[in-house]
């Protein structure tokens, strides 16, 4: 059934849910997955080691979905250069181009002129409006309790969301404590015309390459299972908590500052604990959303569950 707005009408999907970029977990086996369902999966591009494994990465896609999808560029905090894995997004004609956590317009001047569908995710009004000016076809907006990286401003997305809807004429998708069709109609009633979903897709059965310890931890976590960290380099990120991340804060707050740091944040540590399960030797990242997540169903399954949740809504608006 799906619901209809300027985003699914941009990036012709059948309901307004996209699969966020997942660094080191968002690769074909979801993507497609998401992509079939109805939404709009992606491929994580700077998290692969060349232009010839994201080319291959778009052809399983294309293999296994006949439905668009995105390429999403984590352009930021301290990414090898991308340009050239942007030529191979624009040369393997991808429907649509995510760019998050640096400044878009290297990327939006790349891809200018082709049909390729731009989105960027932005953490503050003033950065919405900016990708509005630089071109961007919509703007992804999250709140302060999203997973990964958010804004330095403590704005939750419930009250980010009608301020950046009222600020640019671009269509504004919701990120940042979204798991289910109550948070899809909210962001609809707040004005934005879709959501972004991260944390949730991490504890799905076609995440393939995230750990079982991961994904039950998300399972079990609380209101009190995530923490901010980095924000003393001025980069603050969500992530689970255990004693990797405390350990983390103790650093912090005792100044150690990028040199102490790097070997704690970097993308190892994310890796040794989202692949292999070391929850003593590494982190993952989620949103507070996870206190929210209480199974690990199919993509399929998740989708009809959103589906279930929007009809509920409608029939209680209609009475």
């Amino acid at each position: 059934m799906g619901i209809q707005t300027r985003v699914t009408s941009l990036l012709n999907i059948e309901w307004p849910i996209i699969q966020g970029g997942l660094a080191h977990l968002a690769y074909s086996d979801l993507a497609a997955t998401v992509s079939n369902a109805g939404g709009l999966g992606q491929i994580t591009a700077m998290s692969l080691p060349s232009e010839e494994a994201l080319r291959d990465e778009i052809h399983k896609v294309k293999q296994l979905t006949d439905k668009p999808f995105g390429v999403n560029f984590a352009i930021g905090q301290g990414h090898r250069e991308f340009q050239h894995m942007v030529q191979v997004a624009i040369d393997e004609d991808v429907p649509v181009i995510s760019v998050t956590g640096g400044n878009p317009k290297p990327v939006l001047e790349q891809v200018e002129g082709t049909t390729i569908k731009t989105l960027v995710l932005v953490a503050a009004k003033r950065q919405a409006e900016k990708a509005a000016e630089l071109g961007a076809d919509a703007v992804m907006v999250v709140g302060h309790e999203g997973g990964g990286h958010i804004g330095r401003d403590d704005v939750s997305t419930f009250v980010l969301i009608p301020e950046v809807v009222d600020a640019v004429d671009i269509p504004v998708i919701a990120s940042g404590g979204i798991s289910d069709g109550r948070g899809l109609m909210a962001a609809l009633a707040l004005g934005a015309e879709g959501v972004e979903m991260g944390t949730r897709f991490i504890a799905t059965q076609e995440c393939v390459h995230a750990h079982e310890r991961y994904k039950q931890d998300l399972v079990k976590a609380d209101a009190s299972s995530t923490v901010v960290i980095k924000s003393s380099l001025g980069q603050p990120a969500r992530a689970l908590k255990n004693e990797w991340t405390d350990e983390i804060l103790n650093l912090e707050a005792d100044g150690a500052g990028y040199e102490g740091l790097k070997d704690y944040i970097s993308g190892h540590a994310n890796k040794r604990y989202i692949y292999d399960g070391q929850t003593d030797e590494g982190f993952g990242w989620a949103g507070q959303v996870a206190m929210r997540i209480r199974d690990i169903p199919t993509v399929h399954d998740l989708f009809k569950s959103i589906e279930q949740d929007v009809n509920t809504i409608k029939q209680t608006w209609q009475t």
